[in-house]
């Protein structure tokens, strides 16, 4: 893994835009493996004001809240609609339908994965070291599924809806084996509240007690960081 540490996270949207950049102007994005979450935010904003033309392109989310649907505003397809999609229309986009029955849903959406191989996938991390909705126990040799959200996953969710109450329990989310079947990974992370996640991704040992430690089997993965964020790890190090 190769990181690299930040000022903020306008700072860390430029570097990872930077990074697509290349890989579009080479011709080598075909389909991008995309993360919702307040994380991306400022990257996706980057995306939205470039010349980029994603017309021929594919998009592939990583998860969803399972029992409300597209149009319910704590969607995640109606995130990626109001911060990218709807100003950077892509060729195809896919997103897990939360209101479809589990199996056929995660059948149906493990065949997507495997038909449009992801060329870059983005990544966010949550406290827990959770990756895409894989929590804490998730096999690193897991495909699509149905996963019951952590308690501290409900809990950093809760802000975005009116009660904590409304929060899903339950989500559709791509496996650690299907993020890491991706050709490179760009994961990007912010705060102090993510800084025991950051240390152990990278100073321990690969575990499944935080899933993205699974990121150490992956060839090509870049971290961006702010300061906050890396706060715990020896920087003389990196």
């Amino acid at each position: 893994m190769k990181l690299h540490i930040v000022k903020d996270k306008q700072a860390g949207a430029n570097l990872g835009y930077d990074i697509v950049r290349e890989i579009y102007d080479r011709g080598e994005l075909n389909v991008f493996g995309l993360a919702t979450g307040s994380t991306p935010i400022t990257f996706y904003e980057k995306l939205r004001n470039s010349d980029m033309d994603f017309t021929d392109t594919v998009a592939i989310n990583l998860d969803e809240y399972m029992g409300i649907g597209h149009d319910h505003p704590q969607s995640y397809d109606y995130f990626m609609r109001q911060n990218l999609f709807n100003e950077k229309p892509f060729k195809k986009t896919y997103l897990p339908d939360g209101l479809e029955e589990a199996e056929k849903e995660c059948a149906s959406y493990n065949k997507i994965i495997e038909e449009n191989p992801i060329d870059v996938q983005i990544l966010g991390i949550g406290t827990n070291g959770h990756i895409g909705f894989n929590e804490p126990g998730a096999s690193f040799d897991s495909l699509t599924e149905k996963v019951a959200l952590a308690p501290e996953t409900i809990e950093a969710n809760a802000r975005f809806f009116e009660n904590k109450e409304d929060v899903p329990k339950f989500a559709y989310s791509m496996g650690i084996k299907s993020i890491l079947s991706a050709k490179k990974i760009i994961l990007f992370a912010y705060g102090e509240a993510k800084a025991d996640a950051i240390f152990g991704m990278f100073e321990e040992a690969a575990t499944t007690d935080l899933p993205a430690s699974a990121l150490k089997n992956h060839p090509d993965v870049t971290v961006i960081v702010d300061d906050a964020a890396a706060s715990k790890l020896d920087k003389s190090k990196y």
